[in-house]
């Protein structure tokens, strides 16, 4: 065993002198704004993912409104009330986001497990951060669903049953 100048005993016992570790913390200094560029930047593609997806399940909705209108028309003649087509079309963008956001978790959840795999990484996947994704897919879903649910619960009967 190589012995490094007279502050460190010849043991493999011994933890690093300040002198040491010096270089480590100036090291972990340089690569800390690094660091906080590239979370900014991974917050930014997430922000535009979200909503580049939210248009998506809007998108999604306001084409389920137009070949429904006849049946939104119906269901308003026989007395269904705003509330619950407003409700219908939300519970519907609610489970779009949520399916989205389930093949979400699974990609990335199988994603994680085979990068750790390929590169040799120990790989730990927490509940705490799948959780509050999929919570978020379903407040989008909300978000984004309700402009069109709300368009179709103001639909007026006779304008939507065709003559």
């Amino acid at each position: 065993m190589t012995c490094f100048g007279s502050a460190i005993a010849c043991s493999p016992t011994r933890t690093m002198t300040s002198a040491m570790r010096e270089p480590l913390g100036e090291s972990w200094r340089a690569r800390r704004p690094t660091s906080h560029v590239l979370s900014l930047l991974l917050a930014a593609v997430a922000a535009v993912s979200l909503v580049v997806g939210g248009i998506g399940i809007m998108n999604i909705m306001f084409v389920s409104v137009t070949e429904r209108t006849r049946e939104i028309g119906v269901r308003r003649a026989v007395g269904a009330h705003r509330r619950d087509i407003l409700n219908q079309f939300l519970v519907e963008a609610v489970v779009v986001s949520l399916a989205g956001g389930l093949i979400g978790v699974a990609v990335g959840v199988i994603g994680s497990y085979v990068i750790g795999y390929v590169f040799q990484w120990s790989i730990l996947v927490s509940v705490t951060a799948i959780l509050p994704a999929f919570l978020f897919a379903g407040a989008i879903g909300i978000f984004f669903g309700y402009y069109p649910a709300r368009k179709a619960s103001r639909l007026k009967p006779i304008e939507a049953l065709p003559i």
